[in-house]
């Protein structure tokens, strides 16, 4: 049996250490029973915190611990359950579990995180120069304090040597389904999925993101045409000519304006008009091509292009997905 270590610690995410409990303990399990085959357990999943605590999780859940993290010799795979609490506060009243990740890893242990999870790796310093993903909400911090990882936030799952990280807090199952078919095969990880009813892969995590503006700069004219396009956007709208609305030369706007906010004024708009279209599709009966002309653009083609760029679904493939 392969041995699985799920690390605990207070404010986690208990369904990230719960569920991946299940679906371990369950794989080559479930499946099998409903099958009326012969049922082969696969994995030995055990929570180890430090000296062996209880965990009081962010819903106030509390976890008791099977091992302390001290005393684990060795484990196939270490993951790392979502931090739910603020993660620079649970880094800081964490730093005794670094240790340990660095340890396993240097042990040649699969060393896996789930969401937020991703800030405890790279605090321990080994995603220097690595692939890696975590919420996308986390992006804008995780990337101001660890510029030295390759962050992916567009993935729901990266890979690089024996790290793996994913996106959002419920992506603790597409990561448990990767790991479950890199150790038992894609059988198993097949009929684990179908006996929890759930996909083998969801694709990427852009399609969950919402638009997060840069607003707390300190430039007023850059704020004033922020604000205009989040008003304006179905306008048909000359980007170069914005510059005028604040007297600004269009050299000097477009440099203030990629400063503030780290995008150029296009690609702003372009977010804006993909954020409604996204809101429209969720929430009306209006065509795609209504939508399209209601955000402000005519060609359907080169929006929906757009939008794929934005969320890796085409329009309609959203509509679906997200429709109430």
């Amino acid at each position: 049996m392969f041995k699985v270590t799920i690390l605990g610690f207070d404010q986690a995410y208990a369904s990230a250490i719960t569920g991946v409990l299940d679906i371990f303990g369950l794989a080559g399990v479930t499946w099998q029973r409903m099958q009326g085959l012969p049922i082969q357990p696969l994995f030995d999943v055990q929570i180890a915190s430090l000296k062996g605590k209880s965990v009081k999780c962010i819903n106030q859940l509390e976890l008791n611990s099977h091992v302390a993290i001290e005393n684990v010799v060795k484990t196939d795979l270490l993951l790392i359950p979502t931090i739910g609490g603020d993660p620079i506060e649970v880094l800081r009243n964490n730093v005794a579990l670094l240790p340990y990740i660095r340890k396993h890893y240097a042990l040649g242990a699969d060393i896996a995180s789930n969401c937020s999870g991703a800030f405890f790796l790279a605090q321990a310093g080994i995603l220097d120069k690595r692939m890696a993903t975590t919420h996308w909400g986390y992006a804008e911090l995780f990337g101001q304090l660890y510029p030295q990882v390759n962050l992916h936030i567009d993935r729901m799952i990266t890979e690089q040597d024996n790290i793996f990280c994913s996106g959002g807090g419920m992506a603790w199952f597409d990561l448990a389904l990767l790991l479950i078919e890199r150790y038992a095969g894609h059988d198993i990880a097949t009929t684990t999925a179908k006996a929890h009813v759930i996909d083998l892969s969801r694709g990427d995590q852009s399609a969950y993101a919402s638009l997060r503006t840069k607003k707390y700069h300190q430039d007023p004219e850059v704020l004033f045409i922020q604000q205009w396009l989040e008003e304006n956007f179905a306008q048909k709208i000359v980007v170069n000519a914005l510059s005028t609305k604040v007297n600004l030369s269009t050299r000097t706007f477009i440099r203030r304006f990629k400063r503030a906010t780290e995008q150029s004024p296009l690609t702003y708009l372009q977010g804006v008009r993909v954020e409604a279209a996204k809101k429209h599709l969720e929430a009306s009966t209006h065509s795609v091509e209504r939508i399209v002309n209601l955000v402000g653009y005519d060609d359907l083609s080169s929006f929906t292009r757009l939008f794929k760029k934005h969320t890796g679904l085409s329009p309609s493939q959203y509509g679906k997905k997200f429709r109430r």
